[in-house]
């Protein structure tokens, strides 16, 4: 007599329809990571002095000086605003990244996934 709805070793479900739903989720991945190169945040630092513009996948594509920052006395202060305003559009692209994983996801909690993009 044959076993019904499972393989030998006693695995249950149907292995095709997870299969068919892993390839969907990895398409779906796929197409997420090309419209997050396309997509980007931005954050600024001193007063909007220094703005940064950050893809989803964390390349920096603009940074944006106003003169009135460039004091070539105080260096260390625009290295900071430089800094600061970075980590905040990376931060950003953090958030991005994690609210269309958790939209693609379902929620789930899939770990360090978030890594791969």
């Amino acid at each position: 007599m044959a076993k019904r709805g499972g393989f030998q070793g006693g695995m249950p479900g149907n292995m095709n329809n997870l299969m068919k739903q892993a390839q969907r989720m990895q398409r779906q991945m796929e197409e997420m990571q090309a419209e997050l190169e396309t997509k980007t945040v931005e954050a600024t630092a001193g007063g909007e002095m220094v703005r940064v513009v950050v893809t989803g996948k964390k390349e920096i594509v603009e940074i944006e000086l106003k003169p009135e920052v460039v004091d070539p006395d105080d260096i260390e202060m625009l290295q900071d605003l430089i800094v600061a305003a970075t980590n905040e559009a990376l931060r950003k692209a953090d958030e991005m990244v994690n609210s269309q994983m958790g939209s693609l996801t379902g929620g789930l909690n899939l770990g360090g996934l978030n890594g791969l993009f």
